[in-house]
């Protein structure tokens, strides 16, 4: 390519080093789509003619059944999938593919086509997280009244619904929602035409070429064109939080699957078995998803580090942004589905969690509360008197429901019987209607809040 300049080729280790075609070649649609449009522009300026367009349009549809099919010539020396993309045109249609570069360098077309990649994985990614916002509702929604422990500290500490703790990680996921299409419209802006650094002498029109593209507009400054990923970063940093918490969830599937909670049961096609040991049921798609948040992470650390020294404008080790954002979108999308499949297919031991549900004096507040309203008492007494009535129970080995009226009198006279009304799970989570609480008319509201926003 510059061998005007240079009288001898790369040396092996700098083709090794140098070449990107092992990975890059991802964006071979971007790459046309970009030239494609980049070409039309220049023949409506008059920068080439129709005769040139339409060489390299024929060009270019062939080399793209080419890739298609398998049978595209891929050549490590020609770096990256923008020379061999233009190597094969010129050998396809001669002088016309020569032409097709004028006006732009590798600098703003990979710029265009990465952008253009990111974009596409975004709207996928976007598709794959409403999709697993539907798979929490609709556990949401069987289950808004189904008892179960609420925990901090992974100590029991007040019973909560499974449907509002369903509702908790699609919440999460309504902001990851967001974040992705905020990062969207960020990055929707196009280098094409910004050139090297400095933009071009000739009469090029990069509104047409951003319009033909499906950008809002062209960017606003050569230098920043060519220099920035943020908008891979940005990318990268919402597919980081989406992952953590996906990770999260997963985290709690291999907990409650196990034997010691027996809160769900996953089938078949999502656990594995052992080689020695016949009875175990692995959750290996929950514990896959967590792991691979670890890639994912590690993919916005990597391009930071990246780009944190980096003078302006480009610089070769740019390069390194495409393989961890391809490997994040990937990552990130068999999350997504493992998590919905999860969601879909597991089976919740009700009897299980609602005895659970009033483990450890998980109503414990709920008696300090009563003891608020029907007694007057400040909370900072009533939680002292609550206090001794656990300390009396655990040493009875008994829950606080298990003490009798006499037992709790002794701690404090004043205590009826109407306490025993507040001492339920089911009292407990049905108490909680605050706005946002665990209530199941609460929960119910929400589902149904939700299902008219992702109508």
């Amino acid at each position: 390519m510059w061998g005007g300049r240079y009288a001898e080729g790369p040396s092996a280790i700098m083709r090794e080093i140098n070449a990107s075609i092992g990975f890059d070649r991802k964006m071979w649609r971007q790459d046309i789509r970009g030239s494609l449009a980049h070409a039309r522009m220049l023949a409506h300026v008059g920068v080439i003619g129709a005769e040139d367009l339409a060489a390299i349009e024929r060009g270019m549809e062939q080399i793209a059944g080419e890739i298609e099919a398998g049978k595209f010539p891929f050549d490590e020396t020609l770096e990256d999938i923008h020379l061999n993309i233009e190597a094969r045109l010129t050998e396809r249609v001669g002088e016309a593919g020569k032409r097709l570069h004028t006006g732009r360098s590798r600098n703003d077309q990979v710029a265009t086509d990465f952008r253009l990649w990111v974009r596409d994985a975004a709207d996928g990614l976007i598709a794959q997280i409403e999709d697993c916002m539907r798979a929490f509702l609709g556990v949401a929604d069987d289950h808004t009244g189904t008892l179960m422990p609420g925990f901090t500290h992974m100590q029991p500490a007040q019973p909560t619904t499974l449907g509002h703790h369903m509702l908790a990680y699609l919440e999460m996921l309504s902001r990851d929602l967001g974040r992705m299409r905020d990062a969207r419209a960020r990055m929707n802006e196009c280098p094409l035409g910004a050139a090297a650094l400095c933009g071009t002498g000739f009469p090029i029109d990069r509104h047409a070429t951003a319009a033909a593209l499906g950008f809002d507009g062209p960017t606003r400054n050569s230098l920043d064109s060519v220099a920035s990923r943020d908008f891979a970063l940005e990318f990268l940093a919402a597919c980081a939080i989406c992952a953590t918490h996906l990770s999260r969830f997963a985290e709690e599937m291999v907990l409650w699957t196990s034997p010691a909670y027996g809160f769900v049961r996953l089938g078949d096609g999502l656990t594995t078995g052992s080689s020695i040991m016949p009875q175990k049921r692995n959750p290996d798609a929950a514990e896959l998803v967590r792991g691979k948040t670890g890639r994912i992470n590690g993919a916005l650390i990597g391009l930071l580090t990246v780009m944190k020294g980096l003078a302006l404008t480009y610089a070769k080790d740019m390069q390194e942004d495409k393989e961890g954002v391809f490997d994040a979108a990937a990552s990130l999308s068999l999350c997504l589905a493992a998590t919905a499949a999860m969601l879909r297919d597991m089976q919740p031991d009700i009897a299980r969690m609602a005895a659970a549900a009033g483990a450890g004096f998980s109503t414990a507040t709920d008696l300090a509360d009563w003891l608020v309203r029907e007694l007057h008492l400040p909370f900072r007494d009533a939680h002292h008197v609550t206090g001794k009535l656990v300390a009396k129970a655990e040493s009875m080995k008994v829950d606080l429901s298990g003490l009798t009226i006499t037992e709790m009198q002794a701690v404090e006279p004043r205590i009826t019987t109407a306490v025993f009304g507040v001492l339920t799970p089911a009292a407990s989570v049905a108490s909680r209607n605050s706005y946002g609480g665990t209530a199941p008319a609460n929960v119910a509201a929400m589902v149904k809040l939700w299902r008219e926003k992702l109508a």
